[in-house]
């Protein structure tokens, strides 16, 4: 099923217009002193009083959930205080992402803090894999450790934590990811996804479990020493929510509840960093030279998740992530230089990266049965671990399809055989579980693992070809029609006059923005284009639009003005994000677009036109209103019109564009089937030869010496004239 060019479809949440949420929405408005319009962006994202949407817009401490009510936190913190006490060597195991290496961090800080003897353990993606392994329980155990800490990672290790049992080695396990029927025999498992939690959030990232285990123990000490428990959860949040936040945002969890508490004033506090190695990478993303204030880089989402993640991701996918940890955790003297080294990391993980894809492409071109393909399997000998989870990314959004990509890379000897493992990392699309589509096929699988969108496998190289047939089986059965298109979520529809600067600053109340909680959407129709460019470069397009007098400013990033499918002059409708420009301290509004097309309207009315001339072309009858019939006037003007185009070295053309042309030169006197007629009548007299050669699309040669004749001799015009309802 090849969908490379995906249907994309405009859902919009809210219609004003139903009395019961009308009713609602006003009474939000009034008690917030906020315009009905940001109302509506509340009621659209689950909230139905000005009490849920004050205690969703404030970020107090106090919203934050008892961190004992997760299963197993009492264990967890009774176990890591009696380590502490005995002074027993504790290791935090964690993975090589952000997620992970945030949480790693973390952990590390606060243990450190309180006076424990602790090492850090990242595995490496090449040699060593995802997760928790024996060889490294075995080294851990010859080195003194007592206790392991999971972050991130360790939920599916119950053979690994059988054996650290084994060699008197404990575990605690902290993980985000979904549990299997079976947890592992450890002292504790710390998972918000257990079926038998009850704790009322779910979707904290690996760092937001870490960072409750951090403030379960906070809480713990408090009360051993007797400090006031209330200043727990302040004194953590002060000191590693900008930590966390980080995590969360680069593991794109949904930013509500508590996610959003902690990425809000994460955020806050990461604008003004006390943390040496993340103030040297967010210099390093602004393109800022170290201490340079000139100019303060807004910290947003955005920025982190396009800037600063993937230079901490780089180092895990094809170097150490354990540079990553000691450049969190850097003091002034080495932090300018650690974070150089991940942009340099970064940079090499780019060229990587574009190099697989395009290999990628080349092997998706050469499918011979892509038409029929549901999940995309690739696979190869010389791919990086490391990266091949990116251009999975890569391959879905440009396919639309889930994608699969395998590399043995480093699992053989000279040779094939059947016996290599290959680690495979995929993507997925809405309406298909990964993690349940690979539990169909664990048969042939020797591990896997993750969440609904993105997941992690190894595979021997004797069971790919089962693995690709019986995936794509279990996809073809689960994959409705729709997921086949992309459904973009607008809030509602605006006019020209509620598109304001008051509404752009209210809706920066709602951030930080992320899954769960989207940019806001809006929908405009029916503006005109009055003006198209592109940016310098030509990737980008700045637009004005006109609506009802008003004129707005509009960029849309990623497409150049060829690549619109409209022009200067057409009615276009337009999806939008509604922002702030601030141009030498003049703020104004301005439109970011996320997809735009002609008005409704417009193909609307030409798919009437279409079906009226088809009626009129069968015989049926019109009225004189519908200005169906040709003067000598229109007549003239069209062939004056192909004759200009000809001699310029035209002799084709479609019906679209030649209505535009004629517009602009003699207003709206031609229309659609007027012009299809006066194509027929030009040809029937031999003035022109004008042939259709599909549907709106005609082959035409100008006969120069044609003999002037009147457009009366038409029977074509003859027989037209007689379908008139009115005529005279």
């Amino acid at each position: 099923m090849n969908n490379n060019a995906k249907e994309r479809v405009w859902n919009e949440q809210y219609v004003f217009g139903d009395g019961e949420k009308d009713a609602i929405i006003d009474e939000m408005a009034k008690d917030l002193g906020k315009s009905r319009f940001f109302s509506v962006l509340l009621y659209n994202r689950g909230y139905r009083s000005a009490e849920e949407a004050v205690r969703f817009l404030r970020f107090e401490e106090e919203n934050f959930h008892d961190p004992y009510l997760l299963c197993d936190m009492d264990r967890a913190t009774d176990r890591i205080f009696n380590a502490i006490k005995k002074k027993e060597k504790i290791c935090v195991y964690g993975d090589y992402d952000v997620d992970g290496v945030t949480a790693v961090s973390t952990l590390y800080l606060y243990l450190t803090e309180l006076g424990a003897d602790v090492c850090i353990k990242i595995p490496k993606r090449d040699g060593e894999g995802y997760g928790v392994s024996k060889n490294a329980i075995k080294a851990l155990a010859q080195d003194g450790v007592k206790l392991v800490i999971t972050v991130d990672t360790g939920i599916t290790a119950c053979d690994e934590v059988s054996y650290a049992n084994e060699l008197s080695v404990d575990f605690v396990i902290t993980d985000h990811h979904e549990c299997r029927d079976e947890l592992p025999d450890a002292c504790a498992v710390v998972n918000p996804h257990r079926r038998d939690c009850d704790y009322p959030f779910k979707e904290l990232a690996g760092v937001g479990v870490v960072f409750k285990l951090v403030c379960a123990l906070e809480i713990n000490r408090c009360k051993q020493s007797g400090e006031p428990v209330e200043t727990a959860l302040q004194k953590i949040c002060l000191k590693y929510i900008d930590l966390v936040a980080l995590g969360t945002i680069a593991d794109v969890m949904p930013i509500v509840d508590e996610n959003r508490l902690i990425v809000g004033m994460g955020l806050k506090l990461m604008e003004n960093s006390q943390r040496p190695g993340l103030r040297a990478l967010i210099d390093s993303a602004s393109a800022k030279k170290s201490g340079d204030d000139s100019k303060k880089r807004k910290i947003n989402s955005s920025f982190i998740g396009f800037g600063i993640a993937p230079r901490i991701n780089a180092a895990g996918r094809i170097s150490d992530a354990a540079i990553a940890v000691r450049t969190l955790l850097a003091d002034e003297d080495e932090a300018e230089m650690l974070a150089e080294e991940l942009c340099e990391i970064n940079k090499r993980r780019q060229v990587e990266e574009n190099r697989i894809a395009e290999e990628a492409y080349r092997m998706i071109d050469d499918l011979a049965d892509m038409d029929n393909t549901y999940v995309i399997v690739l696979d190869s000998n010389s791919w990086q671990q490391g990266i091949i989870g990116i251009v999975a990314s890569k391959i879905t959004e440009k396919y639309g399809l889930p994608s699969i990509l395998i590399s043995f890379d480093g699992s053989m000897g000279f040779y094939e055989t059947p016996f290599d493992e290959g680690r495979g990392s995929g993507r997925s699309i809405k309406g298909l579980n990964l993690v349940e589509a690979l539990n169909y096929c664990e048969d042939l699988l020797v591990k896997h693992g993750g969440h609904e969108l993105a997941a992690g496998l190894t595979v021997k190289r004797a069971n790919l070809e089962d693995f690709r047939d019986k995936i794509n089986e279990y996809a073809r059965e689960h994959l409705s029609e729709d997921a086949f298109r992309v459904t973009l979520d607008a809030d509602c529809e605006l006019e020209a006059k509620d598109i304001t600067l008051s509404l752009a600053k209210e809706i920066q109340l709602l951030e930080p923005y992320g899954a769960g909680n989207a940019t806001p959407l809006f929908v405009l129709r029916d503006a005109v284009a009055k003006r198209i460019s592109a940016t310098k470069g030509g990737d980008h397009t700045r637009m004005t639009l006109e609506k009802d007098g008003k004129l707005i400013n509009a960029m849309y990033f990623g497409i150049a003005p060829l690549d619109l499918g409209f022009f200067v002059g057409d009615k276009i409708d337009v999806l939008f994000n509604l922002d702030i420009n601030d141009y030498k301290s003049v703020l104004s509004e301005q439109l970011t677009v996320r997809d735009a097309r002609i008005a409704k309207s417009c193909t609307d009315a030409a798919a009437h036109a279409k079906k009226r001339f088809d009626e009129v072309r069968a015989g049926g009858a019109y009225d004189s209103s519908e200005n169906f019939l040709p003067t000598r006037d229109d007549c003239a003007a069209v062939y004056t019109y192909l004759r200009r185009e000809y001699r310029n070295g035209n002799c084709s053309c479609d019906v679209d564009h030649t209505l535009k042309a004629l517009r602009c030169e003699y207003g709206n006197s031609i229309n659609y089937v007027k012009l299809k007629y006066i194509f027929e009548i030009l040809n029937e007299l031999k003035i022109c030869d004008v042939i259709e050669r599909k549907r709106d699309f005609y082959d035409y040669e100008v006969n120069f010496k044609a003999n002037k004749t009147s457009i009366d001799k038409s029977s074509i015009l003859k027989r037209l004239r007689s379908q008139c309802n009115d005529r005279i």
